[in-house]
């Protein structure tokens, strides 16, 4: 982000927060929360006993109405998303609710590392029933109509990622066109098999670095987890969002531990009409089938972000996705920074 950039946003912040708190003036200094694997940036604008973020989302990049269009429909199926309090559409800006920094990874993290006993098992069983929770709420509650399908079309595209960018510019793959038909055969399976489940809103991005512990004393409701990075949600295939929390890039758990949460969320959906008629067994099925659909995606995106975007801190989670082909992806080196 420029300067004159970071400048305007600062300078916009501020006469909103004059505004809305009905105060005469308003000069603070924003400080930067993080960035993401898109343009957008997050800064945080701290009063002495209130903050709100600052969001910078280029419009030639990002849609911000879509933005604050997703955030109200997932408050009123009754999931935390943050309150949008100004916007500006023309210059990419927004002045949102401050949901706090403890996002959900760096404490699965913590309780993991210090070896699962009942204690600590509880805990993360708590919170991702907590996400599950959540999610039952979006897919039972928004309308899924009032979002873009997630269709063929967005399947191969996402998938295709993994054939261009995996195995071609990050493995350096020259790839005969058999292999191309087999990856374009396996792609189509998956396809009909994503298009064959029970159409819900899906969030896209349903893991925990997108989930955060609120504060009780701001949230005592105990509604569930903050919501965040939601603007690309489509109409997709129910276990899309299931697959992104349990099988996570960025964590990984026992296949006890995950089969126990699954089959928690079928019972759970099944109970609440999202899935209807459909069999343990099918579920299984059309978890593993969308969590491969979702990897070949990852693999892809990833190696994109490391080689177009200049951010090969993503390739630390590819490694284990991509064991199921190779033992160690053998260009690594040459794209980590010395």
């Amino acid at each position: 982000m420029s300067n004159s950039r970071k400048a305007q946003l600062n300078d916009w912040v501020n006469g909103q927060l004059s505004q809305l708190l009905e105060l005469g003036s308003v000069d603070i200094e924003l400080t930067t929360v993080s960035g993401d694997a898109s343009f957008r940036r997050y800064f945080r604008a701290q009063l002495p006993e209130q903050s709100f973020i600052a969001v910078d989302a280029p419009p030639a990049n990002e849609n911000s109405e879509l933005f604050v269009e997703i955030a109200g429909y997932l408050r009123e199926a009754g999931v935390k998303s943050p309150e949008v309090f100004a916007k500006n559409y023309s210059d990419g800006f927004l002045l949102i609710e401050d949901f706090g920094d403890r996002l959900y990874l760096p404490r699965l993290l913590t309780l993991q590392e210090g070896g699962l006993d009942a204690i600590s098992e509880y805990q993360v069983e708590s919170l991702y029933k907590d996400a599950i929770r959540a999610l039952i709420k979006i897919q039972s509650s928004v309308d899924k109509k009032r979002l873009a399908p997630y269709n063929r079309k967005n399947l191969r595209t996402e998938m295709q990622l993994f054939e261009d960018w995996f195995c071609g510019h990050y493995l350096g793959l020259d790839l005969s066109a058999t292999e191309r038909d087999l990856i374009s055969s396996t792609f189509a399976f998956l396809e009909e098999a994503a298009l064959g489940q029970a159409e819900v809103a899906v969030h896209r991005d349903y893991h925990s670095r997108n989930l955060l512990i609120l504060d009780d004393a701001r949230f005592p409701e105990g509604s569930g987890p903050g919501i965040i990075d939601f603007q690309d949600a489509m109409a997709g295939a129910y276990s899309y969002d299931l697959v992104s929390l349990l099988r996570d890039c960025y964590i990984r758990w026992s296949p006890d531990l995950v089969e126990s949460l699954a089959l928690h969320y079928f019972e759970l959906a099944s109970a609440a009409g999202v899935i209807e008629g459909a069999s343990a067994s099918q579920f299984r099925r059309d978890f593993d089938l969308m969590g491969l659909q979702r990897n070949f995606k990852v693999m892809g995106i990833f190696s994109r972000l490391c080689i177009r975007d200049n951010k090969p801190q993503y390739l630390a989670d590819i490694p284990w996705l991509s064991s199921i082909f190779w033992k160690q992806p053998p260009n690594m080196g040459k794209w980590l920074p010395s």
